[in-house]
């Protein structure tokens, strides 16, 4: 698969992105290793300290001289909705009990990080920065690109890519309805917002003078070429990248991935309070029912953490957040650079075969 003009642009020799999971599953050798291998790599810090993201853009610059991308969220914290927590701390005891860990501790409502986030990734300079759940001031963006970062937008519908566009974006990664993970609405509800990949990468090529990245169940060479065929100027994976030996998802969890063996995934907002696509499991059938008692983002997240953490410790699927898109039951396993190299064989393979 030859490099195209967005790539060149990028400074990658082929249009395939690692998507920025925020948490476990993203670290500075997965991302590093993709870059390595001709890909953007990646690494979502939006749950990280500042000196924290400061560090890691530090170590990923160590394993490798090649472009990669720094996300952060730039929006969907909680604002002035108020939950009783009682009822959430009551279903959370239960799983607790389970784990055999000491009852739930209510934390407190995080205030939105961005801004000295964001002023880490001014200072480190990575070659590409992307956010989702929202638009920044476009200052912001003017400053981002006053300093050569190329500036990435998440999208999950034609309005939020022109908004993204008219605040300066280099480019829009377009979030179909069968990406994992948090989905990154922003101008509508998430329900009005579930549009499968291919719809809109094609919308939004058609309507906004940007290259489209796809992201949503793309997991092999064949999803690759059927989303450059609509317009797409380069992918991006997630899912297919968690099994890789350089995640840092636990064990358990890239077992349940490499196990799937149909779509089991779910949108559910019981382990963070924003919506997001998993492989469902007990206590997201625990929470089913009393999404009233779910705490607003990220406060729920925050809450349930312990749980996750102990549960991968523990090797308990039942209490993780399983993220995964649509296409999870495709998964494999394999280095993340061979699995590169795997992507452009098999897209290249495609493009040749087509009539």
């Amino acid at each position: 698969m030859a490099a195209n003009a967005f790539a060149n642009r990028l400074g990658i020799e082929h249009p395939i992105l690692l998507a920025p999971m925020a948490g476990s599953g993203g670290t500075p050798e997965l991302a590093a290793a993709v870059s390595n291998a001709g890909g953007l790599g990646a690494w979502g810090g939006a749950y990280a300290k500042p000196d924290e993201i400061a560090a890691t853009i530090r170590r990923i610059r160590q394993l490798t001289a090649r472009p990669f991308n720094i996300n952060l969220f730039a929006g969907g914290y909680a604002s002035d909705r108020k939950v009783d927590p009682q009822p959430m701390l009551e279903i959370m005891k239960q799983a607790h009990a389970r784990l055999g860990l000491p009852p739930p501790v209510l934390p407190p409502v995080a205030a939105n990080p961005f801004g000295e986030q964001l002023a880490v990734v001014l200072e480190e300079r990575p070659p590409v920065f992307s956010f989702t759940f929202g638009v920044p001031p476009s200052e912001q963006i003017a400053a981002l690109k006053k300093r050569g970062i190329a500036v990435i937008g998440t999208a999950t519908t034609v309005e939020e890519a022109r908004r993204l566009a008219q605040a300066g974006v280099d480019a829009i990664v377009a979030q179909g309805a069968e990406a994992g993970a948090h989905r990154g609405s922003f101008a509508a509800p998430f329900e009005d917002s579930m549009i499968p990949v291919a719809t809109l990468v094609r919308d939004i090529y058609v309507s906004v003078a940007l290259p489209v990245i796809a992201s949503g169940g793309i997991m092999d060479g064949r999803d690759i070429a059927a989303a450059m065929t609509l317009g797409a100027a380069a992918v991006q994976l997630g899912t297919a990248f968690l099994p890789c030996p350089e995640s840092g998802a636990p064990a358990v969890y890239k077992r349940a991935l490499l196990e799937a063996k149909t779509d089991a995934t779910v949108i559910t907002r019981a382990y963070s309070g924003r919506p997001a696509r998993g492989i469902a499991n007990t206590f997201i059938a625990m929470v089913a029912g009393n999404e009233h008692a779910i705490l607003p983002f990220r406060q729920q997240n925050d809450l349930t953490r312990p749980m996750r953490n102990a549960a991968g410790l523990k090797g308990v699927p039942d209490f993780i957040s399983l993220w995964a898109g649509q296409g999870v039951a495709r998964s494999r396993a394999m280095p993340a650079a061979e699995l590169v190299r795997t992507l452009v064989d098999e897209s290249s393979i495609v493009e040749v075969a087509r009539p």
